[in-house]
Order: structure tokens, then sequence, then C-alpha cells
């Protein structure tokens, strides 16, 4: 605990630092506080430029970051959260200390040169190396590691956002991927350290400063139900052309690396040129689109631009978070659905703005699959508690549709291009590599599903197995029945119990020969104690048994050497 509170005071002094580097940056570059707030503007000492100076701002920019990424940290390139959970879940929390400085100054220096990014994947990055840095110095274990490098993502998005709930869940939600009363209550500590910190410096006010919002008709939560469904498969879709663009981005320059954000600058510049309220994060439009100020057809411009100029900034090499374009998107698609309905059903519709305050929630779900988190830090950006219920149906159905069209996150799709599985084995891991057919043991003696209790019990006792398969008269496979079942089921009610084992029978969870032992071992987890069949992919009948004793005997199992490609 007292290491958490460190490190989350580290992440909060961060957050200071890297917030007060975006300020400068941007007055640097734009001679505004925030340029999207007067887009098309001209510089005050580059007047003679009129607004075209934001085509050179992103150029000069990318010279200056560029090489600082290049040289002294690659990871501090893109979004930042996918190389913090991928320390997480395969390098025991180790995070160079490093990425901290280079990732604030790269990435303020894209967001202050017009980088259309967020600022939590940085300050994400940066919290987690600190925690990881702290971790090293103090020769934490791993497990500790792990926790701490939480604990600084934790303190970074509480401090930045004051959202210290949002931070605990942001942490455990997406950095973690589990919940623990240990790991809850280090987060705690981290985030409300970071929070006490931020709130000092940036004062105790909701981060957005939007006008309050009500439900006043119960047709609207089927309009806000159909907002979700639209706002996962934006999601999913920013996802899809965030990556599509940096293959081209990848496929286009043949340049050197630290060259390429300056190169690419020029794109961006013109794009910024085209649409200037893309500018920077863009909190300021975003609370105009809230507040109803735009047409429907702008706020269609803007969410495809925001698109658009988010996957160029990172495409080009850029350095900062999808988590702040997201919402940008989410208020431009829910504002104008809203007004949409608003001419469409004018008495039943309700404000527009509570649509955009909805749909900034929802396709962050979409796109991340974080429900809890994006239901929390949506209340806590904005104060907003009177449209809870809308938002938590509209977040629950943006996760559903964003599960339902891809496997990936935008998160974790970053790391599966590079060949990486979160829930696969680490690279040079000596078990999760091999396939489930190589390590199971031989079909124990399966039970029909018409074998009465008694003689059930007697084949488990036999066996020596806590668990056996029940296949039906066809010989498929119908379920897994478990000598605790049958011995309470005999025991309370001798006479009255069910005659056969099919009424015992449990649909446990099933894997196939080929797949990776790694990902077996997810599933084994939840199993019945003694194990879990093996089924034949296509004939559905079973052919092996996957027990805990022979997925830990794989570990000892000598392992061919790597090939020098799969090295590569």
């Amino acid at each position: 605990m007292l290491l958490a509170l460190i490190t989350g005071a580290g992440a909060g002094v961060g957050s200071i630092v890297f917030r007060w580097c975006i300020q400068q940056f941007t007055r640097l570059f734009s001679g505004h506080e925030d340029y999207a707030a007067d887009p098309g503007s001209a510089h005050p000492h580059l007047s003679w430029l009129g607004p075209f100076f934001v085509v050179l701002a992103p150029v000069v920019g990318g010279l200056l970051y560029g090489p600082l990424v290049q040289r002294f940290a690659k990871e501090a390139r893109g979004h930042g959260v996918p190389e913090v959970m991928l320390a997480v879940a395969q390098r025991g929390g180790r995070i160079s200390p490093k990425v901290a400085v280079v990732k604030t100054l790269a990435s303020a220096l894209t967001i202050g040169s017009g980088g259309s990014v967020g600022r939590e994947g940085p300050i994400v990055q940066v919290g987690s190396a600190l925690g990881a840095t702290l971790g090293r110095l103090m020769r934490a274990g791993e497990g500790r590691m792990r926790l701490l490098v939480a604990c600084g993502a934790a303190g970074g998005i509480a401090a930045t956002f004051n959202a210290p709930l949002a931070g605990v869940f942001f942490a455990m939600e997406l950095i973690l991927m589990t919940f623990s009363a240990e790991a809850f209550g280090a987060a705690v500590v981290s985030s409300v350290t970071a929070s006490v910190i931020g709130r000092a410096a940036f004062g105790d006010v909701a981060f957005l400063d939007l006008p309050p919002f009500h439900v006043d008709h119960l047709s609207q939560y089927g309009f806000f139900a159909l907002l979700g469904v639209l706002a996962g498969a934006v999601g999913v879709g920013f996802s899809r052309v965030l990556y599509l663009i940096e293959d081209a981005c990848d496929w286009a320059w043949r340049g050197p690396e630290w060259l390429r954000p300056a190169a690419g600058g020029l794109i961006l510049g013109l794009l910024l040129l085209a649409l200037p309220e893309m500018y920077g994060v863009g909190y300021p439009v975003l609370e105009n689109a809230t507040e109803g100020e735009y047409a429907i057809g702008f706020l269609l411009v803007l969410l495809v631009g925001k698109i658009l100029a988010t996957s160029v900034t990172i495409g080009i090499g850029g350095s900062g978070g999808v988590f702040a374009p997201g919402l940008f998107m989410g208020a431009m698609l829910g504002a104008a659905y809203g007004s949409a309905l608003h001419h469409l059903v004018p008495g039943t519709a309700g404000a527009a703005g509570a649509y955009a305050l909805v749909g900034m929630g929802a396709v962050f779900a979409g796109a991340s699959r974080a429900p809890i988190t994006a239901v929390v830090i949506l209340f806590e950006l904005t104060g907003q508690y009177s449209i809870i219920l809308p938002m938590m149906l509209a977040i629950a159905l943006a996760t559903a549709t964003g599960r339902l069209l891809s496997r990936d996150t935008i998160y974790t799709l970053k790391l599966r291009r590079r060949g990486i599985d979160l829930e696969g084995p680490a690279r040079g891991a000596r078990l999760g590599g091999q396939p489930v057919g190589e390590v199971m043991e031989p079909l124990p003696e399966p039970l029909s599903t018409h074998t009465s209790l008694s003689e059930a019990a007697d084949v488990l006792g036999l066996s020596g197995q806590g668990a056996l398969p029940v296949l039906d008269p066809t010989g498929r496979y119908a379920g897994v029945v478990t000598s605790r079942d049958v011995a309470e089921a005999l025991a309370e009610a001798p006479d009255g119990a069910p005659a056969t084992v099919s009424d015992l029978a449990r649909r446990t969870p099933v894997v196939n020969p080929d797949e990776p032992l790694a990902t077996a071992l997810h599933l084994l987890s939840d199993s019945v104690e003694g194990g879990m069949p093996v089924l034949d992919a296509d004939k559905g009948v079973p052919v092996g048994w996957l027990s805990h004793r022979s997925a830990l005997r794989a570990l000892h199992a000598p392992q061919p050497p790597a090939s020098r490609s799969a090295l590569v």
C-alpha cells in the first residue's frame, strides 16, 4: 500500500507536468490556449500565414518528436495502452523508466503541434513506467510489479481527468484484466493519492462542463438502445480504419523512421487546414456539439474527420491516446442522432445533448469493450447522473455489438497484428505453445446418459477421476458428471433422486485438440475439478481428456528449439 501511494503521487505529479507541456507546446505551435476553441484563426506571431500555419505545425512537431522516439524509446510511439497491457500480461510488469520521459515529451509535442489524439494513453504509459521503475528499485516480485504498473495507470487516469473511480476500474478492467481485493485496494490508494494532487492543481470540478440532461419519456430508452448498437459499430469501424491507415503508411513510407512523422505531418496539416476543429484533443468542439451548436451534416463531417485525423496521426508515428478521440466521435454521432430524432419525433426525442453524452461512452465501450470503465468515466467526466440508466443500456449494447463484430478490441488488435495474443503464452515460454492434442490424457471410460446413479458412483470410485464424460446414445458428448454431484444427489434424496446421470450432466467448457494449451488453461481454470473433455471439432465426440495434472506435466516436457524465423 505504501508503494501504491508513492506510485499514485508520482502519477499525479506526472499528469501535472504532462498537461503543462501540452499547454506550452500548444501555445508555441498555434498561439492559442486550445486552437480547437478558435478554429481557422491565424497564429498571433505568424499572422502573415493566416490559417495556413496548421500545414507546417505538424511537420515541425514531427521533426522534434520523431528522432526523440526513434532514438530513445520506440515503444513511446502510438497510443501506449497496448504496450502496458503486454508488459503486465507477459513481461512481468517490466517497463523502461525512460519511457516516462520520452512519452511525456513526444505526446505533448504531437498534441501541441496539431495531432488529433488524446491524453489518456500517454499518461497511462507514463504512470505505469513510474510504477515499474519503483518496483524495480524495491526489487519487487513479478506479482507486485504488475500491480504497481496498474496502480500507475490508475493514478494517471485519476489525476488527468479528475476521475478517481474511473482510474481504478480502468486499471482493473483493461490493464490487469482481473479483479481481486488486494489489487482493488492498491489501485484505490494510488488513484486517491493522484486525484488529491490533481485536484490541488486543476481544481475539483467535472472535466467537461455540460448542461444537465434528463430522460423525459419512456420511449427514449428504445432510441438510446439503437444508439448503443450504432455506437458499437462505429467503435469497431474506428479500430479497423485506424490500423488500415497505419498499414497504408507503413507501405508508403520508405525513408528513415525518424523522418516519418515530419513527412506524414504534411498530410495531417492539409487535413487540419480543411477541418481545423481536428487540431489537438478537441474538447471545445465536443462541448459545442453536446450543446447543439452544429448542424447534422457538419456533425457527421466532424465524425468522419476525427476518424481520419486520429488514424493519420497514429499512422505517421505520432504519440497519443485513442480514448479522447473515441469520446469525440461518440459525441458527434450522438448529437447527429439526437438532432435527427428531434426532427422526426420532436415530442418524444428529448434533448440532442443527452444522446451526445451517451454516445461518448458507447463508442468507447464498442472499441475497448470495457463497459464498467465507460459508465464510470462518463459519469465522473461530466457529473451527469440523471441519465445513468440509458447510458448503461447503450454501453451494454455497444459492448455486445463490438464483441459480435470483432474478436479484438482497439487495444488488443494492435498486439495481435504483431503476433501477440494476451491470452496465449509469452514468446519463449515453456508452457502454453503446445497443442492440446499433444498433452491430453486418454479419454477415461465414459458414462451413458442412461447410467443409474448407483452405477455411476461405482464407476467414478474405480476410475480415480473426479469427473467423467457423459455420452448420449449416439456417442456424442452430453456433458460431464462429477463424483461430488452424484454423492450429493444420492445422500440428499436417495428415494427421489434422478434415476440416471443425464439429469446431473453439466455442459462444461470443451477444447479441440488443435487449440494451444495456453487458451485451454483459461477454460481449465473454470472447469470441474477433474478436468475437461477434448472434442473432435467435426464430429463432436470426445477424443481425450485434459486434466490439471496433464497440463502441469507439459511444463517438464522437452521443448523443440525455436527456428530462426520464429524468433524473428
